[in-house]
């Protein structure tokens, strides 16, 4: 089955920087998009970044200007660059990957999600 972990999460403080990574491994044909989702105390899980397979980005308002993210095809890794972190950034968050599985009869993608890590953006 396929898997998606996670790295890069941790404490840090306000204006400081992160580098989250996710990588897919599995039966894994192609990846068609991936992406990185957060989810605070109180809040809803909301959309951060994603990059399809074509290499068009989507951000959330919050989070332009400040994040990058980026595909690295060769190893089924999506990298999200956090830079001017702030407190309202603390959350945990999850990588998303809409994949299509090899050898499969049906090439449908299927989505899947990572179990997430640990921002905490504090003084």
């Amino acid at each position: 089955q396929v898997r998606l972990v996670e790295s890069g999460g941790g404490l840090v403080q306000p204006g400081w920087s992160l580098r989250l990574s996710c990588s897919a491994s599995g039966s894994i044909f192609s990846i068609i998009g991936m992406g990185w989702y957060r989810h605070a105390p109180g809040k809803q899980r909301e959309l951060v970044a994603s990059v399809t397979i074509s290499n068009s980005t989507n951000y959330a308002d919050s989070v332009k200007g400040r994040f990058t993210i980026s595909r690295v095809n060769a190893k089924n890794t999506v990298a999200l660059q956090m830079s001017s972190l702030k407190p309202e950034d603390t959350a945990v968050y999850y990588c998303k990957a809409d994949i299509i599985q090899g050898h499969s009869a049906v090439v449908i993608p299927m989505s899947y999600w990572g179990q997430g890590t640990q921002v905490t953006v504090s003084s």
